[in-house]
């Protein structure tokens, strides 16, 4: 708020010594911080009861939820567009047997092979 440096207060401190002079300057800056003490006390209050008066922390809350709640609903929207972006891709990139929900009826390969009978694993080893 106020841009004083440290030159400032040294050079403040100096003509307040000069002015005020050595006896009475630790009573006069413990008379000013009690008093600035007060006004910012009373400046806080203030503050605050406009705060309550107006509600603005109710409207910060409420802007709040609401920004939640968009931020909810385009999350949403975005995973549904997703959604249905891989239903459709999926349902063009499948074989046609698993779009009619048929299954196959071929046989497989292990059905295919022979079982081998005891007649020639008799003969294998013998």
């Amino acid at each position: 708020m106020f841009d004083i440096g440290f030159t400032e207060l040294v050079l403040i401190a100096v003509i307040a010594l000069v002015v005020i002079g050595p006896k009475r300057l630790p009573e006069t800056l413990r008379f000013v911080g009690l008093w600035v003490g007060r006004i910012k006390r009373g400046l806080a209050r203030a503050y605050k009861e406009i705060d309550q008066e107006l509600g603005l922390d109710e409207v910060r809350r409420q802007l709040h939820n609401e920004e939640v709640l968009r931020s909810i609903e385009e999350h949403k929207r975005k995973l549904e567009a997703d959604i249905r972006n891989s239903l459709t891709t999926d349902n063009d990139t499948a074989p046609p047997a698993a779009n009619e929900g048929s299954a196959s009826t071929e046989p497989t390969d292990s059905e295919n092979q022979p079982t081998p009978s005891a007649s020639t694993t008799d003969n294998k080893n013998g």
